[in-house]
Formats: structure tokens, sequence, C-alpha cells
């Protein structure tokens, strides 16, 4: 049995229009310069608060970037309604879960630095929500690339990380599953570089969703 950890904005879902956009107002309405498309998605993967205070250049989060961190959720779910600001998945994505979720040696969960509320809209607006067994979020453990959210998983399952895949764009969600102990799968197809990727510990990079079943063993 193995247990496959997705997460998700950058892998299963191309959400960077939405995080920038609402990101981009929050800079502008506390009086701050627009950040650029690249560096909302270098921060793409960590807790909110960390992110912005990462994009401030602070070494930890303050009080402005708590206040910056409160307005970016009050204006986002406004955002996220807009007919231009539809997050979908990725190519491949979809026929990938239906494959995977016939496989009786698999469970499937997602580690994310979304909220909780966020990725269960994610989850069902997609309509995976029964088939993700385990997941953790922002609001359940400290920011990637800390394991918690792997070794959670783990134990919530009875499942250990030796025996667990953690599949994810980020440097951050390579970090997080070789701390853990887990196997570390990069995809090509988000936020982060794949020289990147490799040098954050990925033990394998897939260009294409079709590409991970061959990546976990039977």
């Amino acid at each position: 049995m193995k247990l496959v950890l997705f997460d998700c904005d950058g892998t299963l879902v191309d959400s960077a229009a939405l995080i920038h956009a609402v990101m981009s107002d929050t800079f502008a309405d506390f009086g701050k310069p627009r950040p650029h498309l690249s560096a909302t998605k270098s921060i793409i993967g960590l807790t909110l608060d960390i992110a912005i205070a990462r994009m401030l250049g602070k070494e930890h989060v303050d009080d402005e970037a708590r206040a910056m961190t409160e307005h970016y959720r009050k204006i986002y779910h406004p955002l996220r309604e807009r007919p231009d600001m539809i997050v979908p998945l990725f190519d491949g994505i979809d026929p990938l879960i239906s494959d995977l979720i016939k496989r009786e040696d698999l469970l499937i969960g997602a580690v994310t630095g979304k909220g909780r509320h966020g990725l269960t809209h994610i989850l069902d607006t997609h309509g995976f929500r029964q088939h993700f067994i385990v997941s953790r979020t922002a609001d359940d453990c400290p920011s990637k690339p800390h394991p918690a959210m792997v070794t959670e998983c783990c134990d919530e399952t009875g499942m250990v990380p030796a025996d667990t895949i953690v599949i994810g764009d980020a440097i951050y969600d390579m970090q997080m599953a070789k701390a853990a102990g887990a196997k570390a799968i990069g995809v090509a197809w988000g936020y982060a570089s794949v020289d990147d990727l490799w040098k954050a510990g990925a033990d394998a990079i897939v260009n294409h969703p079709s590409e991970i079943p061959g990546h976990i063993p039977g």
C-alpha cells in the first residue's frame, strides 16, 4: 500500500492568476507597489502569512504581515467568484485521478499551503473530495517545508513516510517530502523551475500527469 499526497496550487490546479490578483490588490490597498507575477509564484505553497512576509522582504511575520494576511483573506472570496478567476485543473489531472482511484494499493490525499476552506472548495468544484481521504492545510500544520503535513497524514492513515509519495510543483514540497522521509516527485507544469526542483531534492520530475503512475510502484 502507498500513500500519494498531492500539493494543490500549481500541481492539481492552475491558481496563479487568482492568487496574484488577490496579492496584487492586497499590496496596493496597503500603499505598496503591486508585486510582479514572478514574485507571487515564488511564494505559492507557503502559508499565507509567511508568504506575505517574504514578499515584504521580512524574515519573520510581523503585525504588518498579519494585517495584510487578514486583508487578503477578506478580499479573496469576492475575487474568486469573478468569471475571469476560475481555477482550472491542469490538463491531464482529471484522468490521472480517475486512474489512481481504481488502484486498490493506493490512498490519495492532499498537503497544501491553502486554508481548509480553500482546499475543500477546489476538491468539491472538481469532484475530488470523496477520493482524497486525508489532507493537511495551512490551518492544521506549520508551513512547508516543515514535515508535519506529511507525517500527520501518515499517522492518520497508518502509513509510513517510506511508503509515501509527495507530488508537488514547489521547492517547499520537495523539501517537505525529504524532511519527512518520503519520496518527492516534482511536476514541470507548475510555478518553480525544474532545475530548482532538482536542487530541492526531487527524486523524479514529470512533464505530464500521465507520467505519474509510472513513479508509483505497485
